[in-house]
This record gives structure tokens, sequence and C-alpha cells, in this order.
């Protein structure tokens, strides 16, 4: 039975209903997402994300919202920073960052958490370039009698671009770092994300150097953006695999909409 992945940034919610009618009936096994936003004792509903004159809907409960959804699945989270979200002038504490769900019976068998640029900020979401983190599973599939890796990041932005910089490059050997605590010899391994790169990045050179190849840009797709994106450069996201992985399929999903990132989905005999 084939493995089905899913990553994609969430966007904080921002089209809700229809993200969680995909994730439900997309139902699949491991869930990577970006940008989940989690207010404790939230009973849902909407709150407003303000950055000077930006603001952005944010989703108070997105992380028990694709929870509950995906009931047959263990639920891991992992901020990356704190800060304030708006209700009309009030503000509300509210926690940002990565969440992975696994089907319950693939076993989490290793699994690593930390941040590849900065730190957790002590007030507030940060100065840009924020912080950024990664978490990494192994997991082990029974029909198969092996493991497989996978690791999911949200790379840092940078309000200049996003070319190459030294904290970019700084971030991709964090990564490489992390991701070697977390996988053993052997295993496949998954890598996948919001990487904030453009295609011709250093960072994809540092991890070829682990066996990875990227299939977002190897296999011809030039867009992982939406019809919620206006600007130019439609590369965001990336998934890399190495050899050991064996595709079954691939897509960078195009339709439904329900970010302003295209969900890629991958599933492996």
């Amino acid at each position: 039975m084939a493995l089905r992945l899913i990553c994609l940034n969430a966007w904080g919610g921002r089209v809700h209903e229809p993200l969680v009618q995909y994730l439900e009936a997309a139902d699949p096994d491991v869930l990577c997402l970006q940008e989940v936003t989690h207010v404790a004792g939230s009973g849902g509903g909407w709150l407003t994300f303000r950055e000077g004159d930006f603001k952005l809907p944010q989703r108070a409960s997105l992380l028990e919202d694709v929870t509950a959804i995906l009931r047959g699945h263990h639920a891991f989270f992992a901020p990356a920073a704190r800060g304030p979200l708006y209700d009309g002038d009030r503000e509300i504490a509210s926690e940002w960052g990565l969440a992975t769900f696994v089907r319950q019976g693939l076993p989490v068998i290793g699994q690593v958490q930390g941040f590849i640029h900065g730190d957790f900020p002590v007030s507030g979401f940060g100065e840009h370039p924020r912080p950024r983190n990664a978490h990494g599973i192994r997991i082990f599939r029974g029909n198969t009698g092996s493991a497989v890796t996978i690791v999911q990041m949200h790379g840092l932005r940078d309000l200049a671009g996003k070319g190459d910089t030294p904290a970019r490059l700084a971030q991709a050997h964090a990564l490489a770092g992390l991701i070697e605590k977390v996988r053993q010899p052997g295993d496949g391994l998954v890598v996948c994300g919001d990487f904030n790169l453009l295609p011709d990045s250093e960072t994809f050179a540092i991890l070829e150097r682990l066996g990875l190849t990227d299939l977002v840009t190897t296999r011809g797709f030039t867009d992982t953006r939406t019809s919620w994106y206006p600007k130019e450069g439609r590369y965001a996201d990336y998934l890399l695999v190495t050899p050991q992985v064996r595709i079954e399929k691939f897509e960078v999903v195009a339709e439904p909409e329900v970010s302003d990132h295209r969900a890629l989905l991958l599933e492996i005999a």
C-alpha cells in the first residue's frame, strides 16, 4: 500500500473551508503543514495578523481544526514564534509554526525538532528575517518492513527577496545537520516545505550532498503558488527525495486552491 504525503503552507487557515474539505477528502497518511496558528483555549473563529498597514485574517484554532478532521492521526506541533493576533483592538497571544500529522498505525520511531534560523523570540514574532524551525520524524512502515524519514521546514523570509544570503546558507547547513540527527542509514528520506527560495539556490547543492533531488523543478513544474498570490516569482515550495524513495505519484496540486500556496502530493510505494 502506498504512503500518501501532503506538504502545504496553510497560510494561517485564510482559505479555511476549502482547506479543511480538501484535507479531509485527501486523507493523507502524513501531513506537513507550515504557517499553522494556535491560540490556547480558542473555540474557533477569526483573528487578524497586523504588520504596519498589512492585515491578514488568521484562523484562531487552525491546529485544532485540522486535528479534528484527521481524527485517526497523531498531531505534532512545533511553534516557531509566539506573538499577538487581534480581535478588534484586543491583543491575543498566538503561537505560529509547523504541524505534522501522522496516521495512527505508522509508529513514529524517531523525532527531531529545532531552529534552523534564529531562536524562539522572547517578545512578539521577532524582527525580519524571523526565526524559522524544522521538524523531522522517522516512521516505520509495517507493510514494507522499512523506515522512512520525513523532514519539513519553513524557510526564512527576507524582505529583500528570495536570493541567497549568508543567513540562508547557514539555514541550509542547519537543516542538513538536523536531518542527520534523525535519519538512519538505509532510510528513504523526504524533505519538504515552503523554502522561500529560488530554484538555483545553493541550498539545493547542500542538500544534494545528502542524496536529495527536488521533484518540483526536475519534473517540470514552474508554479507552486495559487491565484491568491498575485506577485511574480512563482516558486516557493519544494519536495526532495533520496533514491531509496520509490515514487508512485508526485503532483503540485493546482485545484482546489486552499491557500496562497499549492499543496505538494507524494505517494511512495
